[in-house]
């Protein structure tokens, strides 16, 4: 069973949002580079089961034959490979404008709430080392405080 927020989950108190460094919002626009989804940095590319579905089915081909190319078991959780030279993702890909993701309609949640994970949100020193590899941050769009809070705590992009 997939992890899936709870009305509990999404209510916040004006005293945790007073404690947020970011509570005034902060800025990203994904420049298209693909530093977030490229090593050298060994890393997880987490995905869930219904995402492991929609992938095989995306990529025409059994959900067996993917989790054998393309997925790695770690426990009860399981993560995208990576290239063994670079520990790039292995669906990360040169296009015409920089690089991109060879899945992107159905890529990880994990890959679409960038840079608005827990980690990065910690501290604003962790929201500056993020974005010493990730050109978007701090320019572009600017995402409000209850936006980014969404997008941190959101388990599941698709509809049934």
């Amino acid at each position: 069973m997939e992890d899936v927020p709870t009305v509990s989950d999404w209510a916040m108190s004006k005293g945790e949002m007073n404690t947020k460094w970011y509570v005034g919002g902060l800025h990203f626009e994904c420049a298209h580079c693909g530093n977030c989804c490229a090593g050298p940095d060994e890393g997880y590319i987490w995905i869930t089961r219904r995402e492991v579905d929609m992938l095989a089915g995306h990529l025409a081909m059994g959900v067996d034959q993917l989790r054998e190319k393309y997925l790695t078991q770690y426990g009860k959780r399981c993560s995208i490979v990576e290239r063994a030279d670079n520990k790039d993702c292995i669906f990360l890909t040169t296009t015409g404008s920089g690089r991109g993701c060879a899945i992107y309609p159905v890529r990880p949640n994990q890959c679409r709430i960038w840079p608005f994970w827990s980690c990065n949100l910690s501290t604003k020193d962790a929201w500056d080392y993020a974005a010493a590899k990730c050109p978007g941050i701090n320019r572009g769009r600017l995402y409000a405080f209850d936006e980014i809070e969404e997008l941190r705590r959101q388990k599941k992009w698709w509809t049934p």
